[in-house]
């Protein structure tokens, strides 16, 4: 990938395009891939965590994929979901252009692949599902869930696996400190090495942050 990123928003890398079979929404599809985006051989491991430990995603309505990559979540939740408006954003042009490559591919035409300021700011979102970018650091990290997570419907959740080596238990942590009142942050699962985190917006403010474990 030379000095790209996965979260570089014009990789200068070479394409490298490639095709991979994965299991989105319990079937079985093959996909296209690329160099520059994050992995691109295959479902990574954090993914896999939280598609065995989240929820089946809200009917309709508009679902979040933040930090889209190529769009294994994105693409799940549409399947799933055929009524629901799934939003997969991300920085990385070549990893949109890759979701709407593989939403066209397989069919579907509720998938809209959106740089951050191309969403518009009346939408709010039934659930967020992300893998998140932990590696762009944590205060772009940090600036990234202020700008999202307020963005939940009430009574509506995020989900999102990070790797406990990475920080998941301090970012659970700043969560809990951070989106009070009304909030609350709970770890649901650790498979793997990583952690799973759901993050619940309530109609009405709590009194105390809570960060605990289920």
């Amino acid at each position: 990938m030379g000095s790209d990123h996965y979260f570089t928003a014009t990789p200068a890398s070479p394409e490298h395009l490639r095709t991979i079979r994965v299991t989105l929404a319990g079937q079985e599809r093959d996909v296209t891939t690329a160099g520059g985006v994050f992995s691109p051989d295959r479902l990574d491991a954090g993914t896999a965590v939280l598609f065995a430990n989240m929820p089946p995603v809200p009917p309709g309505g508009n679902l979040l994929d933040l930090g889209s990559g190529w769009g294994p979540i994105a693409l799940s939740m549409a399947i799933a979901a055929p009524h629901a408006t799934v939003w997969a954003v991300d920085v990385n042009e070549r990893a949109l252009d890759l979701v709407r490559r593989n939403a066209e591919a397989l069919g579907l035409d509720n998938v809209n692949a959106a740089l951050p300021d191309d969403v518009p700011d009346d939408v709010n979102f039934r659930t967020i599902r992300s893998n998140p970018p932990i590696r762009v650091g944590k205060n772009e990290l940090h600036s990234l869930l202020e700008r999202w997570i307020p963005r939940l419907d009430d009574r509506s959740d995020a989900w999102l696996v990070v790797q406990r080596n990475l920080g998941a238990d301090s970012l659970q942590r700043w969560i809990g400190a951070t989106f009070h009142p009304g909030y609350s942050v709970f770890r649901t699962a650790t498979g793997k090495g990583y952690r799973v985190l759901k993050v619940r917006k309530h109609g009405t403010p709590v009194t105390e942050p809570i960060t605990l474990d289920e």
